[in-house]
Order: structure tokens, then sequence, then C-alpha cells
């Protein structure tokens, strides 16, 4: 924060508005939820994406958070669903 520079390019989805990001406890995935109702998941070291957006939500995902051990992402969505999502481990 010293130089007051982002770090990098910014990461990009298709996920409409984003609503909510969460970095995983060990701080190597970034998750967002966003309008369309979809998750996407980065690699946070290589900027990538991790894999496919995780679908399910029927409506836009507000919330994203990990557990403490990372094991599991949740999700919240307007369509009044919570999601658990096992997080695979890197």
């Amino acid at each position: 924060m010293r130089t007051r520079q982002p770090d990098g390019d910014p990461l990009s989805a298709s996920l409409g508005v984003l609503n909510s990001i969460a970095f995983s406890p060990d701080g190597t995935l970034l998750a967002a939820g966003g309008n369309f109702g979809s998750i996407a998941l980065w690699n946070a070291r290589t900027r990538q994406p991790d894999g496919a957006p995780l679908t399910g939500h029927t409506d836009k995902v507000t919330s994203v958070a990990f557990s403490p051990d990372g094991t599991l992402l949740a999700t919240g969505s307007w369509d009044n669903t919570i999601r658990l999502w096992k997080a695979d481990k890197h």
C-alpha cells in the first residue's frame, strides 16, 4: 500500500456487477459473486481463472465467504438460498 498503485492488471469475469469478493484463508484463491448468479474463482498467485464459474444460484450472488479452515465456500443469493461448495486445496 505504500505506492498506492494497483498490483498488476485488473481481474475480469463475466459475472455482471460484482457484489462480493473473498480471499481463501491461505490466500491462494479469490472468489467473486455477481449479478448473473455465478461465482468466479481465481488463483491469487497466477491471477488466472481457477476452472469454470460455479453455477447453481438462480439470482444475484450477494455474498461469498470461505470457512476459517478454507475447506468450504459459502455463497448467498437473492434466490433466498445459501450454497456450500467444497473448496479444493491447491
